[in-house]
């Protein structure tokens, strides 16, 4: 079921890529004509400038969040070492793709004035508001609107499918090493944590806080607490790749051994880090002295600034607490345990022996994809 969604929402947000091309070139202003960069110049690109692209970092972050999941899927793979390396590479390009692409064609047909964007309250209201939509309106193309509100309630199921199989995953693996309640740990016959899924999915009932007059309340502060835990995700992801490079080679492992090896390296964990890092400064300083905060009054700047980064404090008190209860230490590079779980084959010649048989053709998609 979740990756049907999965299949479906990617195809139709391909062809509203598509779409979006064409009314880039073909025009889809509401007076017609050529649109190309017209919206990039007047009235510009970036609202506020830097500062306002650093003050969204936390929806942003939300937003891209859950292609980590790649990870956790592999887990319960028939063959993780045939399955991992495509779907690893297949996330870049559909980052670059779904995210980065339809973003810079939305930004090009839909100017940040347009004020069908907010409502009266200065937020974003409904599916109507979507860009997408907007886009597609202002072309005159009658019946896709609608075509873009589907692609955005199947894009919904699916992330709701997928959140609720990480997070159960997740809570499964902190029972079996003490750090959650024991009978969260309980498999069934078929491999289903299946308490795990029952409490992540007890927590969708928040959703009924929609009929609710402080829904928007609600979801920024759902938003605080879940925003910038992609940020420590991803950047506790490029550490743990960069440290386990290191334990790698040290006790004495050639990256010959390894079944796949990660296509940026070490240098690219070393990037991702850094990015990370600079994400979290530069969400501080928004939150802390966010746009026009001269005029704001000491109490909504520190209702903004938690609300940008409530996240952080709660991570690192988790994690400080965590280490004084439990009196745990940082293990050294040369005491790293590789080999608990590790599967005995012989990698080096399966991997060879596979390739051998590839023709050239798929040499080179599987070194992209």
């Amino acid at each position: 079921m979740r990756h049907s969604l999965q299949r479906v929402a990617s195809v139709l947000t391909q062809h509203s890529s598509i779409l979006g091309v064409i009314l880039v070139c073909g025009g889809a202003s509401p007076s017609g004509g050529y649109v190309g960069g017209k919206y990039w110049h007047h009235p510009g690109a970036f609202h506020h400038g830097f500062k306002g692209v650093c003050s969204v970092f936390v929806t942003a972050a939300f937003a891209f969040g859950g292609t980590e999941l790649v990870g956790l899927a592999a887990a319960e793979t028939a063959n993780p070492r045939k399955s991992l390396p495509t779907a690893v590479k297949q996330v870049f390009w559909r980052i670059t793709l779904f995210y980065v692409v339809a973003l810079a064609l939305v930004g090009l047909l839909v100017p940040y004035t347009d004020k069908r964007l907010l409502n009266e309250a200065g937020q974003s209201s409904n599916a109507h508001a979507s860009p997408f939509v907007i886009a597609i309106k202002n072309a005159g193309v009658a019946g896709l609107p609608s075509v873009m509100n589907v692609i955005i309630m199947i894009s919904v199921l699916s992330v709701g499918n997928s959140a609720v199989y990480g997070s159960s995953r997740t809570m499964a693996a902190l029972a079996e090493q003490g750090q959650a309640p024991a009978f969260l740990a309980y498999i069934d016959r078929l491999g289903r944590p299946v308490f795990s899924i029952i409490v992540a999915s007890s927590f969708g009932l928040i959703a009924y806080v929609a009929a609710s007059s402080q829904q928007l309340v609600v979801f920024d502060w759902l938003i605080a607490t879940a925003g910038l835990s992609s940020i420590f995700t991803w950047g506790s992801i490029c550490l743990a790749h960069i440290r386990f490079r290191k334990v790698w080679r040290v006790q004495g492992h050639g990256l010959d051994e390894l079944a796949f090896r990660s296509q940026a390296g070490v240098i690219g964990s070393w990037v991702g880090l850094i990015f990370n890092v600079l994400v979290l400064a530069a969400q501080f300083w928004t939150g802390f002295a966010p746009i026009g905060y001269r005029d704001m009054t000491v109490s909504a700047r520190v209702n903004n600034f938690f609300q940008a980064y409530l996240a952080a404090p709660i991570v690192i008190s988790f994690y400080i607490i965590y280490k004084f209860r439990f009196k745990t230490k940082i293990i050294r590079t040369r005491d790293i345990d590789l080999h608990s779980g590790r599967r005995d084959l012989d990698l080096t010649y399966l991997m060879a022996e596979e390739r051998k048989r590839w023709p050239a053709w798929k040499k080179v998609y599987k070194f992209f994809c």
